[in-house]
């Protein structure tokens, strides 16, 4: 147990920056949830069962604006792509545990505990029987985090009229550029980012955010032709 334990606090120390960097974007999801007239429980429902950061604030907007129903499912579908990508890099790590374990793990997954934990796996600082221990540690630590500052961020709107207005999602832009930094060492996603970059310019003014779509699949499709590119140089070389 009290190796469990250990790992679980690892785990959770070294996604101790990137929830410093997260806390204020939870605190601001809670205020727009509250700026925007839906209840703290609708906010602290979203927190505790969705889980996911950028898809919750996609949703809050298109609800605000009104937009259909269809256009929201598929808006945050398409937000959340990226976790099927993270998932498939994760199974031959996981493969090997209960599916109750790996369907908890599921859920957990986010942006900041995939970039904590998978360069372990490849360091060699956690193995195959003690990785998903670490993984629990950042992703019961993320959790935490989130759900309490959705709270203080929705009670603080009802009683601090602008806090949505202070500019607190600078922090989350930080972290994940924090995040992405160390994977820009290969053309596929030197190539990923710069459409990503590019089309999120030039979509921007679509309506319902449809923009982040349109940027979202064009940085997907150019981030596997460079990569199919790249292995068949390899291949024949």
């Amino acid at each position: 147990m009290n190796r469990v334990l250990e790992n679980g606090r690892r785990g959770a120390l070294a996604s101790l920056p990137m929830i410093i960097g997260g806390a204020p974007f939870g605190l601001l999801f809670g205020s727009l949830a509250s700026a925007n007239d839906l209840s703290i429980g609708f906010a602290i429902a979203m927190s505790s069962i969705v889980f996911a950061g950028s898809a919750q604030f996609v949703a809050i907007g298109l609800i605000a604006a009104d937009a259909p129903l269809w256009i929201i499912v598929t808006t945050t579908f398409v937000v959340n792509l990226r976790h099927i990508l993270y998932a498939a890099d994760f199974v031959r790590f996981v493969k090997h545990l209960p599916l109750p374990l790996r369907t908890i793990m599921a859920f957990g997954l986010t942006d900041e505990t995939y970039a904590a934990v998978r360069p372990m796996y490849d360091r060699g600082v956690v193995s195959l029987s003690n990785g998903h221990q670490v993984y629990l540690g950042s992703f019961l630590a993320f959790y935490t985090m989130w759900n309490i500052t959705t709270i203080i961020g929705a009670l603080a709107g009802e009683y601090i009229p602008g806090i949505s207005e202070w500019g607190l999602e600078f922090a989350m832009v930080a972290t994940f550029i924090g995040i992405v930094t160390p994977y820009l060492k290969s053309t596929p996603y030197w190539g990923a980012f710069a459409v990503a970059l590019m089309a999120s310019v030039v979509f921007r003014d679509l309506p319902n955010n449809t923009g982040l779509i349109a940027a979202t699949v064009l940085a997907v499709i150019t981030g596997i032709i460079l990569e199919r590119h790249t292995r068949t140089e390899h291949a024949y070389a």
